[in-house]
């Protein structure tokens, strides 16, 4: 299926977690396409239930042109700062497109550093644009199945029930067992000294650029 007259959108899921990789999605939408998701309900992935993103996703995966996800790891996150692994994960989830990817839009106010295609950044773009929109559940999906199983691996932390978030049940496992190999350290050292890794959405960083060779089409 061709993808003229079709766009990108990106988003993430996880930016906040003490656990954990952040993960992003990249679907091309067309016009289409969008339209038909928006009259099924797709919106940015937080305002829906997990039943009804479950729901969703394979009308996403149907509908889309293309589709990809990707994610960096805990390590990259305390290795090179979370608006850095943030946009691995974005390049990442690009990267497994069919080339050359159409325009990308972007949810949040901060360039895709190292993407040399168009893009366009779009703040509440989980809300205003189908394909962010969708990106948001199909990121969301893929962390959240990724934290139910690691819940059997390390059941102490109660990683199904709040997804490595810093709840108050999560806090409590870390200060009785201490982190275990997939918590973000640089995460935990901010949250003892009073640090508010909460918010989702990427806002004006320092951090810098991923190490990697530029990328686009």
């Amino acid at each position: 299926m061709g993808l003229g007259d079709s766009w990108a959108g990106v988003d993430e899921v996880g930016r906040g977690c003490l656990f954990g990789p952040v993960f992003a999605a990249a679907v091309v939408l067309d016009a289409a396409a969008a339209i038909e998701l928006a009259s099924l309900g797709v919106t940015d992935s937080k305002t829906l239930t997990a039943r009804r993103r479950q729901r969703l996703l394979p009308f996403i995966q149907a509908s889309a042109l293309a589709w990809g996800v990707g994610q960096a790891s805990a390590r990259e996150i305390d290795a090179h700062g979370i608006r850095a692994a943030t946009e691995l994960a974005m390049l990442r989830a690009l990267q497994r497109l069919p080339q050359p990817v159409p325009p990308v839009r972007v949810d949040g106010v901060l360039p895709l550093r190292l993407w040399t295609g168009p893009q366009t950044c779009l703040v509440r773009g989980d809300q205003l644009d189908g394909a962010i929109a969708a990106a948001s559940i199909v990121a969301k999906q893929a962390r959240d199945a990724l934290m139910d199983r690691l819940d059997h691996r390390w059941p102490a932390y109660g990683l199904a029930a709040h997804k490595g978030y810093g709840t108050e049940r999560h806090r409590q496992a870390l200060a009785e067992h201490g982190p275990c190999p997939l918590h973000r350290l640089s995460f935990l050292r901010s949250w003892r000294q009073g640090g508010d890794h909460s918010r989702s959405r990427r806002t004006t960083d320092e951090s810098p650029a991923p190490a990697a060779g530029p990328l686009g089409p």
